[in-house]
């Protein structure tokens, strides 16, 4: 019995020098912004940039026990421009904007909607990509639907925190959470949605002949938007990553990298 009390003690001793830890990692981040200092040299100072990342395929998912896709190889580039490391964290998606403002993470890199709501947030940087939500169903189903309107009454399966989440509470139509994007679509494949809206980007990746959801189509977009990389409000990041987006179009690394992922349409004109 003494043993086991040690052991309590000894688990809340480390719990609260964990929290405590997190606590000034999380005030020095912040104070450094209040006080005008440089996201970018916070950043080469530790010699990492973090970024926040989901399974989603093709923009971020694992081959093997490494994480690849366009923006995987997108911010890699990107962190050896500026001089550091790349690390990516899997988080989850609802909680982006808050892990991004406790210095958990340096950037937001994994297809990002770009809203006027992200935008009084955080600092997002110049789009890189377009992108569209689309309704996902059983390929059975498509030929029944032509708009979102007459999808009023199925119930949607939509990532926690996503645009496609904020599209359906703002029509007041019903839908269940999922943590991720490709949950949500095992959702309708598992019957328990009848439709999922996600990113056309991962939808075509992953829906119709020899693809993973080989059952599952899209033919409704419900939207047009961009994708951006988000970073912490005021960030001089933000400056750079719009710096490198456009040599990256120059130079045509972009397109090789959307053709590599089979993505050329999402290139901006």
């Amino acid at each position: 019995m003494r043993r086991k009390g040690k052991n309590i003690a000894w688990l809340a001793m480390v719990s609260l020098l964990l929290t405590a830890g997190c606590g000034e990692k999380q005030e020095s981040v912040s104070l450094e912004l209040e006080e005008g200092g440089s996201d970018l040299s916070y950043v080469q100072s530790k010699g990492t940039l973090v970024a926040g990342i989901t399974d989603f395929a093709p923009m971020d998912y694992r081959d093997g026990d490494a994480w690849t896709g366009f923006d995987a190889e997108l911010a890699k580039a990107f962190a050896e421009r500026i001089g550091v490391t790349l690390e990516l964290e899997e988080i989850d998606w609802d909680d982006k904007t808050e892990l991004l403002e406790q210095g958990e993470i340096d950037c937001i890199w994994n297809g990002m909607t770009m809203t006027t709501e992200l935008q009084e947030i955080i600092s997002c940087s110049c789009p890189y990509l377009s992108n569209a939500q689309v309704v996902v169903m059983y390929g059975e189903n498509l030929g029944q639907y032509q708009s979102i309107e007459e999808c009023q009454h199925l119930l949607f399966a939509v990532e926690a925190g996503s645009t496609g989440e904020a599209l359906l509470k703002e029509t007041r139509y019903r839908y269940t959470t999922w943590a991720t994007q490709k949950e949500a679509l095992q959702g309708v494949l598992d019957k328990k949605a009848d439709a999922a809206v996600i990113d056309i980007i991962m939808a075509a990746y992953n829906t119709g002949a020899g693809q993973a959801y080989d059952q599952l189509g899209f033919s409704i977009a419900v939207n047009d938007e961009k994708i951006c990389v988000g970073f912490r409000k005021g960030s001089d990041l933000t400056k750079e990553a719009d710096a490198f987006i456009r040599s990256a179009y120059e130079d045509g690394s972009i397109h090789a990298l959307a053709e590599k992922y089979g993505i050329g349409n999402a290139v901006l004109e």
